[in-house]
């Protein structure tokens, strides 16, 4: 006869044995322009429990396979997970140059933190999330677009960028940015100056924000991405490429960070 401690642990291990991610597209709207995410969470989860939830902001190719993808990785971690859309429905591409575009509207404007908002809000509106307990992740542009969410006072506990071009935090920042940083850098990313990496690190001390910045030997930009290579290929655009050391590592990290920003 079972004890109710080996049944209570039977019930647990079937439970874990049924979990499965689900996944679905979520239409939303930030001025004007229709958008729509990707939304991925654990179903065995009690509807009713508030989780803690991760942004996720593509690379500047739009919100295709790899960041819903990514988007699945974390909410296999437990967590809820939305991967934003910075861009339009169904607006994705292959091509730098076409991408190159798309992104430039976003750098130096204030769309890029209220576009990243907007795809925040949507994952606060699923109810499923702990709106005390949320982190934003994001790749390349993604990475970058945490970075202006962060400074424009949005309520996130941290923030990972994965190879994202550096934001300097803005003047105003001390004393009023709490979010915490996790920047995982290729260590020889052709795209990223000396000058302006020092630039961002200074900014971030100035700001007296907490941050860890860990830079990964070998590593160019895009070192996450297993599609960096054949695109690099493809088009000859040089300075991308994936790195599976770069990346278990800098995934090794993020789940640590996260787990340390979402203690109660």
């Amino acid at each position: 006869m079972k004890t109710p401690t080996l049944v209570l642990l039977s019930l647990v291990l079937a439970v874990a044995a049924q979990a499965k991610i689900t996944t679905r597209a979520v239409a939303y709207e930030h001025d004007g322009v229709k958008l729509e995410g990707w939304l991925a969470y654990d179903d065995a989860v009690p509807a009713d429990a508030r989780r803690p939830g991760v942004l996720v902001i593509h690379e500047w190719w739009g919100l295709n396979a790899f960041a819903k993808e990514r988007a699945e990785a974390f909410a296999a971690l437990g967590y809820v997970a939305f991967a934003a859309d910075m861009y339009g429905a169904g607006v994705t591409t292959d091509d730098p140059q076409r991408a190159g575009e798309l992104a430039g509207q976003f750098y130096g404007k204030p769309l890029m933190a209220t576009r990243a908002r907007a795809g925040l809000d949507a994952l606060l509106a699923t109810g499923l999330v702990d709106p005390a307990r949320v982190a934003a992740a994001g790749f390349c542009f993604g990475g970058s677009t945490t970075m202006a969410l962060a400074y424009s006072g949005a309520p996130l506990a941290g923030i990972v960028s994965f190879h994202g071009g550096p934001i300097a935090a803005p003047a105003d920042a001390k004393g009023r940015v709490a979010t915490r940083f996790l920047v995982c850098h290729g260590a020889v990313d052709p795209f990223i100056t000396k000058e302006s990496l020092d630039g961002f690190l200074r900014s971030l001390d100035d700001a007296g924000i907490d941050y860890q910045f860990v830079s990964y030997a070998g590593a160019i930009h895009a070192f996450t991405n297993p599609g960096a290579d054949a695109v690099r290929a493809k088009h000859g655009l040089n300075g991308i490429g994936y790195q599976a050391a770069a990346a278990n590592r800098s995934w090794g990290h993020c789940r640590q960070f996260l787990a340390e920003i979402f203690a109660r």
